[in-house]
């Protein structure tokens, strides 16, 4: 609601006086402060001087508009002059004019809390502006009435009167800012006085940092060199303590034999910690090697379970419990470390258990990560020790740790060896309640070293037969590129067994020409790897070496073993034996639906070939895993693998030259029908008769080279 209180018409320039007059006057009269009735004069003065400069007359009204909170002090300056041409720019601050226009809007528009404008060419302009009032107790009414009776008391002052004014205010406002620029210098030479001591402190934190790092690099050193001192004499009191236990130089007392393993035991500690600080010291360095490979969760459990069989041994009240992990993917990284994390929290967690059991477990939380549980009902820890566990050298203080000698280093390697891999290593615990601790770590471990590592290979012919050669020595790829060339078969060479898993996954070779000795590695991890993996347990592998292993390479699954040097004959003819495609005599169906395959069955009663069936994408896979077909019929829409997805999983294996027909009752737009053709024989509808059906079947296995005596129409 709008309560209008005084109105003042623009015809003279003591107009524009007076407008600021009364503008100051009622703003006294509301209860602004100096500076807002300041404030509220410029702006009205600013507007009323345009209105009489560019329109010649107009009017400003003052009164109290309604808000959420309190009232406003509303003022409306007016004209119908010529409007304003470069409005727009005027408010962006970007309209520069010579004679000053705009700069007063700009003005008004900053020192007010309202602020609204329209103007229209030929019909003039309006802007109104406006103070917020807040009124507390005690504070002026909002009366109009009373507002326009003080008003009239007072006497409009002549210019001269006004301009003395408008200098004390200009006065009051320079002191003010002089003020405040006394202020402003008084903290900025606190702030410069602030900023010597902060830089002063860097310096000394600087200095104190590269000496810190200076005596960390002494101490890694002397870790380093120390713990290789140290393994000499402790293998040496090893080996003795061993020679006497074994009577090689006769029997013992029982009571030498007890003064024996004490000393045997004794030295068993030193070197647990001699190896813990040399593993620390190699982190510390960053000169820990990472060798990323394949390898399965659950078979790393079976390993660990193995192993750590002699510390069951001496308790057996506790019972280690591996959860079964067959349903976590093949995970890529260095399985040596993740042992070694997982092995230290095990062993761990069997010392500071007396009853119950050590339960471990892996998950996979998302895509690429796996995580690790070791879980006990042990003594637990106090939350005030769950990060200084962490810490090297520390050991907490308790009954069972009394009993149980450690280095104090185990933890603190573990959590530095994770976060190498990548991972994590944290600890939930309450004392009496036992701890789990969690090693989260990336299904694939990308280092430095596997990420430098790409392999290039000129591109094959239409036809061409890939073949891997797994070897590090440059002349002898050279001679095995030569042995290929003017062949069918393409080779497409690797150095190590990082850039071989490239390769496989790129390519999809049809064979392996591999080496044994591979730098400072040998390939029976990967060959060993190669047999456990579906898609490449049936790939032919040629070892090749320089030491008689055909024993071994056989055991371990390879197809060939020759020693080096081999001649081409040999080789080729290898090859050409392992890589020839026998042609299958088999008819595979894939559908989920009964009826479809028997139909189509009955339609194939004439084909010389034995036809199996299979109702799902899984079932069909392990079918084809077994057996090689001369022909599939293939529905795309069934509940666990879709058709396409059992295409693209056969065009990605050894069987991707196998004849494929898909029968659906799927539509495609014919640009999907055009990409699947290029792909499949044909794309058969199930809902064509019965007659076009046996034709199209007809047709699909005479390009299959089937043989065909007859069919049933």
């Amino acid at each position: 609601m709008h309560r209008s209180i005084l109105t003042i018409d623009i015809r003279y320039e003591h107009d524009v006086v007076l407008a600021r007059q009364r503008a100051r006057q009622i703003a006294s009269l509301v209860g602004f402060d100096l500076q807002d009735q300041t404030r509220i004069a410029t702006s009205v003065s600013e507007l009323a001087r345009n209105v009489f400069q560019y329109a010649g007359s107009g009017k400003v009204e003052f009164g109290f508009d309604a808000a959420e909170i309190g009232s406003v002090l509303s003022i409306t300056v007016s004209d119908k002059g010529p409007g304003i041409k470069e409005l727009e720019n005027i408010l962006r601050g970007r309209y520069v004019s010579s004679t000053g226009m705009g700069l007063g809007i700009l003005g008004a528009k900053r020192l007010m809390d309202v602020f609204t404008i329209q103007s229209t060419p030929g019909r003039g302009t309006t802007v109104q502006i406006g103070k917020n009032i807040f009124q507390r107790p005690g504070s002026p009414s909002l009366d109009p009435s009373r507002i326009s009776l003080e008003l009239s008391k007072q006497v409009p002052q002549s210019p001269y009167e006004e301009l003395q004014r408008q200098n004390q205010e200009l006065l009051r406002t320079l002191a003010e800012l002089r003020k405040r620029q006394d202020e402003l210098a008084h903290l900025n030479r606190e702030l410069e006085d602030t900023n010597r001591g902060v830089v002063a402190l860097y310096a000394e934190l600087d200095e104190r940092a590269d000496y810190l790092q200076r005596a960390n690099e002494v101490k890694t050193a002397f870790l380093s060199n120390m713990t290789h001192e140290f393994r000499t004499p402790l293998n040496a009191i090893q080996s003795l303590t061993n020679l006497l236990l074994d009577r090689a130089d006769g029997e013992l007392s029982p009571e030498q034999e007890k003064q024996v393993l004490f000393i045997r035991r004794s030295s068993e500690d030193l070197s647990e910690l001699v190896n813990d600080l040399l593993d620390l010291a190699k982190v510390e360095a960053g000169k820990v090697s990472l060798r990323a490979q394949e390898f399965r969760v659950e078979e790393l459990f079976g390993t660990l379970r193995g192993m750590l069989k002699p510390i069951l041994a001496y308790n057996t009240s506790v019972s280690l419990v591996f959860e079964s992990a067959e349903e976590i993917p093949p995970m890529n990284t260095d399985d040596r470390r993740v042992s070694q994390v997982l092995r230290n929290l095990i062993s761990n967690a069997l010392k500071f258990t007396t009853k119950g059991e050590v339960r471990v477990r892996a998950e996979q939380l998302s895509e690429g990560i796996v995580r690790f549980a070791v879980s006990d009902c042990g003594i637990g820890i106090a939350k005030a020790d769950l990060e200084r566990i962490f810490q090297e050298w520390v050991q907490l203080d308790s009954p069972i740790q009394r009993q149980v000698k450690g280095t104090g280093l185990g933890l603190p390697l573990s959590r530095r060896l994770a976060q190498l891999l990548g991972g994590t290593l944290t600890v939930e615990s309450e004392l009496g309640l036992g701890s789990t601790f969690y090693f989260t770590v990336p299904a694939k471990y990308v280092g430095p070293e596997e990420a430098s590592e790409d392999v290039s290979v000129e591109s094959m012919s239409e036809g061409d037969i890939p073949i891997l050669i797994l070897e590090d020595n440059g002349d002898a790829q050279f001679v095995y590129r030569q042995f290929l060339s003017k062949t069918v078969f393409h080779p497409i060479t690797a150095k190590s067994a990082t850039e071989a898993r490239q390769v496989l996954e790129r390519y999809q070779p049809r064979a392996i020409v591999m080496d044994v000795l591979l730098g400072d590695e040998d390939s029976w991890p990967f060959l060993q790897q190669l047999r456990r993996t579906p898609a490449t347990r049936d790939l032919p592998v040629i070892m090749l070496s320089v030491q008689e292993n055909e024993a071994r390479a056989r055991a371990s699954g390879a197809t060939e073993f020759s020693l080096k040097p081999v001649s081409r004959d040999w080789l080729l003819s290898r090859l050409q034996a392992f890589t020839a495609q026998p042609a299958g005599t088999d008819i595979l169906i894939v559908d989920d639906d009964e009826i479809a395959r028997y139909l189509l069955r009955n339609v194939l009663a004439g084909v010389a070939a034995e036809i199996q069936e299979a109702s799902n994408g899984t079932d069909a896979l392990r079918i084809l895993s077994e057996k090689r077909p001369a022909l599939i019929f293939l529905d795309v829409v069934m509940p666990d693998l879709s058709g396409i997805e059992v295409l693209e999983k056969l065009k990605s294996s050894s069987l991707r030259d196998v004849p494929v027909v898909l029968h659906t009752s799927k539509g495609f737009s014919e640009d999907e029908l055009n990409e699947l053709k290029t792909k499949v024989l044909d794309v058969i509808p199930k809902s064509i008769t019965r007659d076009e059906l046996t034709s199209r079947v007809r047709d699909a296995l005479h390009k299959a080279g089937v043989t065909v005596e007859s069919l049933q129409a």
